[in-house]
């Protein structure tokens, strides 16, 4: 299919002529929300670009390295769409980085990119920038309102007719093949990369995405954002809704959304599984405080969820007693999400086909879907339409997207939305494009012929010492399924038996303790406790069935505190960081194998 020749800044201009709408962006301040217009936004980015080009800073059409770059780290906000419109317009290149970046990545990606000028959202990271050197930052502004920092807005230029015609010749110079932007990627297997991606890279992709999941111009469509905005999903889904008049409104916090998801009412939001499971766990929390037939009624309807499947008609009966649920205690579940949820899309990482299964059947459709950084980056999605859906898998490929599975099994994708390299560092562009096809270093296989299944990352993949190769995600999948498994990793790399580390659900297992008359100490105490021991013992061997005998888990050690961002032990979108995980837990996997 053909897409239109768009550059990304287009989106206001498009939206102008075909939806101009008074609430465009939307975000909570001092305790209501703030709407910003369409025509507002038009005024407020072409005032800031203005102000950069007075600033000096320019492009160089299809020159990513002689074009000026600009970094910003910030929560989600309007001002962040402002500035990466604004700077497109001028013709540099956006860096985004993840707010919870550590100083030394960011004095990294600073220094590599060679960024002019950093925006920054909030004192906090405002120290956190100037806690590092730079050889080429030459200047700061914020956000919010701080004292001793220009703030954004004193770069605002009025348009006179003159400047007015001087930034439409600025942008007519930009060709939908200019780079936009350089997202570092969060660096599971190192040092971070700078992947290049051009207007065109990221508008095929949102035409192709708009057309098959399908996403129609809907101007009347409201939208949560909350996952980072320098994550390319959430970029490049921001751009999808600007181009089809959906409103979009940023949740104050990650711990806000559930109130944020009740006030605003939501059509849809994009997330990562790791969320929601959290909001599941925190429904089973809630479930488990009911009593008498409330609480029956409430696991009835879980376990009829589990067992929701929307391939194969269930007869009669089961759909009855699906309705009973869905009005009893499932109507519960999306009033808690607003109401009104009629899509949940999730990438990044696998999603636990129980979770989708209870979801769907609670009447809250959740899509799977898939695709990395350097594809700009939807690769395949499942489909609201019938039949377009296949549990455990992450869709058929969405339109315009040539797949393929190389003999070792590894994802190959070819389409305009393939990056156009590394930043810097080409070598490592011709290991992963090759005859324009992307080496996603994902292990797959089709389903029906149709929906791609993902079974483990090439890189992930391990041999025992005897010689056998072990795929941990499924593994990691699998065992999650149980209330008691918070977190997991599979390890085992030239040892003789597969082994893991495992964060257990504290929630869960203190219930099940006070069920079992066991005295509940602290956190280190209850993983060291032999009843707890002997429970996950059970868990595993539980799951182990469904695996052969090289790859079911032997040994495992339980770890008292949960691996987070903050700590190291994550990826800014969730990811286990498995290198850091074996580096700082050597000792706990040292004695599982002496």
């Amino acid at each position: 299919m053909n897409f239109p020749a768009y550059r990304l800044f287009d989106a206001v201009a498009h939206q102008l002529k075909h939806f101009p709408k008074p609430d465009m962006l939307n975000a909570k301040t001092d305790g209501s929300w703030r709407s910003f217009s369409t025509e507002e936004v038009s005024s407020t980015v072409n005032q800031l670009s203005l102000g950069l080009i007075g600033k000096g800073v320019r492009g160089k059409n299809l020159s990513a390295e002689e074009s000026d770059k600009i970094a910003i780290i910030s929560q989600n906000r309007p001002e962040w769409v402002f500035t990466d419109l604004a700077v497109q317009q001028t013709g540099a290149i956006l860096v985004p980085i993840y707010p919870t970046t550590n100083p030394q990545e960011l004095e990294y990606i600073l220094n590599e990119s060679e960024a002019r000028f950093i925006f920054v959202s909030t004192r906090e990271l405002l120290e956190k920038v100037r806690s590092i050197k730079s050889d080429f930052l030459r200047g700061i502004y914020t956000f919010d309102v701080i004292e001793d920092t220009p703030h954004y807005s004193a770069l605002f230029t009025p348009e006179t007719e003159v400047l007015a015609k001087e930034l439409s010749d600025i942008r007519s110079q930009y060709s939908p093949k200019h780079t936009a932007t350089i997202i570092y990627t969060s660096g599971t297997t190192g040092t971070p990369k700078g992947v290049m991606l051009s207007h065109e890279n990221i508008v095929s992709n949102i035409y192709y995405s708009k057309a098959s999941f399908p996403f129609p111009d809907q101007p009347q469509t409201r939208t949560l954002s909350f996952l980072p905005l320098n994550h390319i999903f959430e970029k490049m889904i921001t751009y999808l809704y600007l181009f089809s008049g959906i409103s979009i409104y940023y949740a104050e916090s990650m711990e806000t959304i559930a109130d944020n998801l009740r006030e605003i009412e939501p059509d849809g939001f994009t997330t990562v599984p790791r969320l929601l499971e959290k909001v599941y766990e925190k429904i089973m929390i809630k479930g488990k405080e009911l009593t008498g037939i409330k609480k029956a009624l409430f696991y009835w309807s879980v376990n009829l969820g589990t067992q929701y499947d929307n391939r194969v008609q269930k007869g009669a009966f089961y759909n009855w007693k699906l309705n009973i649920a869905r009005k009893l205690v499932f109507s519960k579940w999306r009033a808690a999400l607003g109401g009104r949820i009629r899509f949940i899309i999730t990438g990044g990482a696998a999603a636990p086909e129980k979770l989708l299964r209870i979801f769907n059947a609670a009447g809250i459709p959740v899509y799977e879907g898939y695709g990395p950084t350097e594809h700009s980056p939807v690769i395949c999605v499942n489909r609201e339409e019938a039949g377009g859906t296949y549990y455990g898998t992450v869709g058929p490929p969405i339109e315009g997207i040539q797949v393929k599975i190389a003999e070792d099994g590894e994802i190959l994708a070819k389409s305009e939305s393939v990056m156009q390299g590394y930043y810097k560092h080409p070598e490592l562009t011709a290991e992963v494009v090759k005859d324009g096809w992307l080496y996603t270093g994902d292990i797959g296989e089709w389903i029906e012929n149709r929906f791609l299944k993902i079974t483990d990352r090439k890189k992930e993949l391990f041999k025992t010492s005897g010689g056998k190769y072990v795929a941990p995600q499924p593994i990691e999948n699998k065992m999650k399924e149980s209330k008691f498994i918070e977190q997991i990793m599979v390890v085992g790399n030239d040892k003789k038996f597969v082994s893991a580390l495992i964060v257990p659900s504290l929630h869960a297992v203190k219930d099940w303790m006070q069920e079992q008359k066991i005295e509940i100490g602290s956190n280190e105490e209850i993983v060291k406790d032999p009843k707890v021991h002997a429970l996950f013992r059970s868990v595993i061997d539980h799951h182990n069935v469904q695996f052969n005998h090289i790859e079911q888990i032997k040994k495992f050690a339980l770890l008292p505190q949960e691996w987070s961002v903050d700590t190291g032990e994550m990826t800014p979108k969730l990811s286990l960081k498995r290198k850091v995980i074996l580096e700082k837990f050597r000792n706990e996997i040292d004695e599982i194998y002496n």
